[in-house]
């Protein structure tokens, strides 16, 4: 049989078992709870009402449902006033009590929306194609948000059994950081460091001390306390993480990331000079004019670009021993991309951001070596004339660079100098650049090697800080190089006491030795990239300030169903994660969705300047016009 034949039959079978499941939504399926005793009064339970309605999994597709619902009239178990009801256990196991949705198809949803990041249109149809289950786009952004609501209960039924798996890991180191979009959407997120599981999540009005702390307890009693504490450099991170160390019953190592402290050693040295270089490039706006020049050589090409473009590799292959350029249109291309070499300029950076990338240091070299490479053309010009006055043109545009008008030397040259040093601290912490930012590579490292690197990259930085102190002029002219010495060393003794003390021992009841935390968030940071990710790929924007605002803080949870320990402890597997769901349950009459819907939402005092509710407010039309009045009254 041929791969062809047998992709046609596996189809047809596919479609067969579809059709089938399709001719059920037409079946009315009884079912009925025998004739028992309550269970808590050991009263008979007599039929209270026999009820129809629709029913969807994704084992049985649509069908209609005709379901006999006994209840206990005793005094002792009624609900609210009302007879305690007792549904059938095997419908109970597939559909939460008063819904159509079976578990299995609110756990699809939440996979595909929550862990694979799939937009609602593409899991509406998928739910058609593959099941023959019609929903709203509506049911799955609820059904999304109910599985969120079953997670963080599973999550928190769990914790026994968690927290048991991380005391058999000696303990666990916490991370605790906080992110956004804009500004907008705080996400304040717990992490256990060994065993890379999200503990917590919520969202906060603002990264503040008062509204950190509670969390960090509300995380310990659950889980237990942790073995160290790894935090940014914050003030609010700061002042929670001291706090919530003095109200453990031992303590325990509060660390720096060391990223953190790079960033922020890199950002208090480079920002002065590298917001100086910005200033100067603005003065002549010399990228407003190259995009001019390319965008006018472009257009003069018109439809021969791409014979154009060909042109420039050949004369990039061809003797570099005279520096002349090309004639006509293939001289006019070379033009065009002398002009759009120093724009691409970005190309040189690691993609990490400032302090790691400096914009307009890196604009600033590459549009000296273009004005560089232009006045040598200039000097063996074409005889072509229209290519000559292009070229003059570039040469007019990046002649303020090279002649130092207005005093871009100067600048850049202290720059230069302080991102020696900056690289000088980066090489002792042994932090490089990474191809991706914020990527953490899960590799089995050595403990013994670990900490042999560790105590190295200890010694470095200390002997870094005697070279300092040495290399610092007390007086004299040089007053750039003291102020950059001094940023450094002011940041070494201010954060000291936070950047070693990784090394934790392990109890003797699980085999003693020793295990390391780690000396970045970085493995927290992958998280909120790869949710960020996620959350572009899904709505196919690039500002997230309103998705992240209005994404449910338990959706860092579902990062957890990636992690096969942890799915094992909570539920075995991830086809039994509707069986979870159902056990939660399991005895009520309204299902967990419906009673957390019910509950008033705890309130905090209010620190965002404008959140989400008080925008609702404000655009409105009553609030603009009542204020407009009270203006022209005044």
């Amino acid at each position: 049989m041929t791969l062809a034949l047998l992709k046609q039959r596996i189809r047809s079978l596919q479609d067969g078992y579809q059709n089938r499941i399709y001719i059920l939504a037409g079946v009315q399926v009884t079912v009925e709870q025998p004739a028992e005793s309550c269970s808590s009064c050991q009263v008979p339970m007599p039929v209270q009402k026999t009820v129809e309605r629709t029913g969807m999994t994704l084992s049985h597709g649509s069908f209609r449902i005709r379901e006999s619902v006994r209840a206990c009239r005793s005094a002792g178990c009624k609900e609210e006033g009302s007879p305690a009801t007792h549904r059938a256990r095997a419908l109970a196991e597939l559909i939460p009590p008063r819904s159509r949705v079976g578990y299995d198809v609110m756990v699809h949803i939440g996979l595909e929306r929550f862990v694979h990041h799939r937009q609602r249109e593409e899991i509406r149809d998928a739910l058609d194609k593959e099941h023959r289950i019609l929903l709203s786009s509506g049911e799955i952004s609820e059904l999304g948000r109910r599985f969120l609501i079953y997670l963080e209960a599973l999550h928190r039924a769990s914790a026994p059994a968690l927290r048991a798996a991380l005391e058999t890991d000696g303990g666990w180191p916490l991370h605790v950081d906080a992110t956004g979009e804009d500004g907008r959407g705080t996400l304040l997120t717990v992490y256990a460091g060994w065993r890379g599981w999200v503990l917590g999540a919520w969202k906060i009005p603002t990264e503040h001390a008062d509204a950190i702390l509670p969390r960090l307890k509300e995380t310990r009693e659950l889980f237990g306390t942790p073995c160290a504490a790894m935090r940014d450099l914050g003030r609010a991170m700061k002042d929670a993480a001291d706090e919530f160390v003095r109200s453990c019953d031992a303590p325990i190592p509060i660390l720096a990331c060391h990223y953190h402290f790079l960033q922020d050693v890199g950002g208090d040295l480079l920002r002065e000079d590298h917001d100086r270089l910005r200033a100067l490039f603005r003065q002549i706006d010399v990228r407003k004019d190259l995009r001019a020049l390319a965008r006018q050589l472009g257009r003069s090409l018109g439809k021969d670009i791409d014979a154009a473009r060909q042109a420039i590799r050949s004369w990039l292959d061809a003797s570099r021993e005279e520096d002349r350029l090309p004639e006509a249109a293939d001289g006019m291309a070379v033009v065009r991309a002398l002009a759009q070499w120093p724009l691409d300029s970005p190309a040189d950076g690691s993609d990490q951001g400032f302090p790691f990338d400096l914009p307009y240091l890196q604009l600033y070299y590459r549009c000296l070596e273009a004005a560089w490479a232009t006045k040598a053309f200039l000097h063996n010009p074409p005889d072509d004339l229209k290519v000559k006055r292009a070229l003059v043109r570039l040469e007019r545009i990046l002649r303020p660079l090279e002649c130092d008008v207005p005093p871009f030397f100067r600048v850049a040259q202290n720059l230069e100098k302080q991102v020696k040093l900056f690289n000088e601290l980066r090489a002792a912490l042994r932090l490089e650049p990474t191809p991706t930012r914020g990527r953490a590579e899960n590799k089995a490292v050595d403990p013994e090697s670990a900490l042999a690197e560790l105590n190295d990259i200890q010694a470095a930085v200390e002997g870094l800080e005697v070279s300092l102190r040495q290399r610092r002029p007390d007086r004299g002219p040089a007053k750039d190089t003291r102020r950059a010495i001094d940023i450094v060393l002011s940041h070494l003794e201010r954060h000291r006491d936070y950047l070693w003390g990784h090394v934790i021992t392990l109890p003797e009841n699980i085999g003693g030795g020793f295990r390391l935390v780690d000396r970045t968030n970085n493995s927290l940071e992958t998280t909120f990239h790869t949710m960020k990710r996620g959350e572009r790929r899904r709505s196919g924007r690039k500002i997230l300030a309103r998705d992240f605002e209005q994404l449910p803080p338990e959706a860092a949870l579902a990062i957890n169903l990636a992690r096969a320990d942890y799915v094992e402890l909570v539920c075995g597997s991830l086809d039994q994660l509707p069986q979870a769901f159902a056990k939660l349950d399991a005895g009520k009459h309204v299902s967990l969705a419906a009673a957390s819907a019910r509950m008033s939402p705890v309130r905090e005092v209010e620190s965002a300047s404008l959140s989400l509710a008080d925008r609702a407010i404000l655009r409105m039309e009553e609030m603009r016009d009542r204020i407009i009045a009270a203006a022209r009254r005044g």
